[in-house]
């Protein structure tokens, strides 16, 4: 396996040649669990940083599943066995005991550091050798216990389980108190730890970039090459058809029409030799641009797979955003400017577009079309009613059912025009120069409000992944950007 320190790819022929003289290498178990954890603790650095929302939530069964099931029969069966015991001549409080000592492990877990005096007041209250005494002799106070228990939970826990601990008081059922305290215990461990993650938020945001690139540089140290497919084959692949893109697109004669010019323009494959000298961020920001077209089972670039579901839903988010403003700009044209001045109006038909494209396969878009040109027509028809205008038509109502349903085509002009200016807005959000853009295109105001956030959105992930494998992209750029010769300083110094 190369270092990646130096060098994070090689050629094809090379990477054929290691291929075929070197036999398959094996991990052990204990490697691969290795590598899995390493993997792990860098995919969870990674969510803590880009998703600022990042929490950590307890697994819940769904209901009347197996697991569900079995964990409800235990955990009753273990509740109703301590019942038992608590209704003995004289009670066992054998299992009262070690439930208070978790309950006070838990209650100290909770403490910061320096809350000393408190921890001190724990365990001088929760005295266990003395409680074992008092339970020895039949004198276990358990109402004093759970009481003192309820006060320091409230001391304790987050605002938002305030009313849940006031319920408890109210409990009178002993063992039913004793299970629902630990049940709250749980959530306020949780709470904790999500607090924890937050105030840890900015340091890792800080270091966050070195650590994933370390880790990474681990991982890949530690799996064969062929746990990766040769050396990031997919990400290496990804960069080139970018490439080949960008170059297409500075060979092609330039185009009047500022719709159709740019990333739009059908791309020529480069012939090997013939690349012309690209900018490296301009290949870069292609590359970005080309995860929102996506296609289903293809595989993802190695570097961007923590990141997969996250552009995946930005690319769907994208495409139903591109019918929407394709909708309603088709519905203006045909009721002129009533909709446009009409507060109200147009968010009405945002509303119908989105509620019938939710969760859309891009595969039964023909069909939705179809239901949506017939709501469309019905909310323009009552909101012409209800501003005092005549309702569509039988000429105007067909024409916008049609045109609405055309939209499904994809060399459809209003779709094309669409998806051309949200191409231009994300491409400026993707350029390190334009992040945080808010200038949007004419035609995209319906959507604005979505398109700035999925704008910022994807501007931050695509900024985030670049400062951290900017050395791998350029590494690997070099191969096919470069000729023989070149000075390579220039790719490094573009992106690092």
């Amino acid at each position: 396996m190369p270092n990646h320190e130096e060098k994070t790819t090689s050629s094809d022929s090379s990477a054929s040649q290691n291929t075929n003289s070197s036999p398959p290498q094996i991990l052990s178990m204990s490697e691969l669990l290795e590598a899995a954890n390493e993997l792990s603790k860098m995919t969870i650095a990674h969510e803590i940083v880009v998703n600022h929302d990042f929490q950590l939530q307890d697994a819940n069964f769904l209901p009347n599943s197996l697991e569900s099931r079995v964990k409800e029969t235990l955990h009753n069966a273990f509740w109703d066995s301590l019942r038992e015991e608590l209704s003995k001549t004289p009670p066992d409080y054998s299992h009262v005991v070690r439930l208070i000592q978790e309950i006070k492990e838990s209650l100290l877990s909770l403490i910061l550091p320096r809350h000393n005096r408190l921890r001190n007041q724990i365990e001088d209250t929760l005295d266990m050798e003395l409680i074992k005494q008092e339970a020895e002799h039949g004198a276990l106070n358990i109402p004093s216990l759970t009481t003192y228990i309820l006060g320091m939970m409230a001391m304790l826990c987050a605002p938002i389980r305030d009313e849940e601990i006031q319920r408890l008081r109210n409990i009178s059922d002993p063992v039913y108190l004793l299970r629902e305290i630990f049940r709250i215990l749980d959530l306020m461990k949780m709470d904790m730890v999500n607090f924890t993650i937050q105030a840890l938020q900015p340091y890792l945001q800080e270091h966050s970039v070195q650590y994933e690139r370390k880790k990474f540089r681990e991982i890949l140290n530690k799996l064969p090459s062929a746990f990766i497919e040769g050396n990031l084959a997919c990400t290496t692949e990804w960069l080139r058809t970018a490439a080949s893109k960008v170059s297409a697109s500075d060979l092609a004669p330039s185009s009047s029409n500022p719709e159709t010019s740019g990333s739009s323009v059908p791309p020529r494959e480069v012939a090997a030799g013939e690349v012309s000298i690209c900018s490296p961020t301009a290949v870069l920001n292609q590359a970005y641009m080309d995860l929102l077209h996506w296609e289903p089972g293809k595989y993802y670039p190695e570097t961007l797979l923590m990141d997969k579901d996250r552009l995946h839903m930005i690319q769907m988010q994208v495409n139903q955003l591109t019918l929407i403003a394709a909708v309603v700009l088709v519905s203006n044209s045909i009721c002129g400017n009533v909709l446009s001045n009409s507060p109200g109006c147009v968010d009405r038909l945002k509303w119908v577009t989105k509620a019938l494209t939710d969760g859309l396969p891009q595969m039964r878009l023909e069909d939705a079309l179809q239901d949506i040109s017939n709501q469309i027509h019905q909310e323009v028809n009552s909101i012409l009613l209800q501003l005092g205008h005549p309702a569509l038509s039988d000429e105007k109502a067909a024409s916008l059912k049609g045109q609405i349903r055309s939209i499904a085509d994809k060399d459809n002009a209003v779709r094309m025009v669409i998806e051309q200016r949200i191409e231009n807005f994300l491409g400026h959000c993707v350029s390190p120069a334009g992040q945080n853009s808010k200038n949007l295109p004419h035609g995209l105001a319906p959507v604005q409000e979505e398109m700035l956030e999925v704008g910022q959105r994807f501007g931050s992930l695509t900024a985030h992944n670049r400062q951290v494998f900017g050395p791998y992209y350029s590494e690997i750029l070099k191969n096919f950007l470069l000729p023989e010769g070149k000075n390579e300083g220039g790719i490094i110094n573009h992106l690092q």
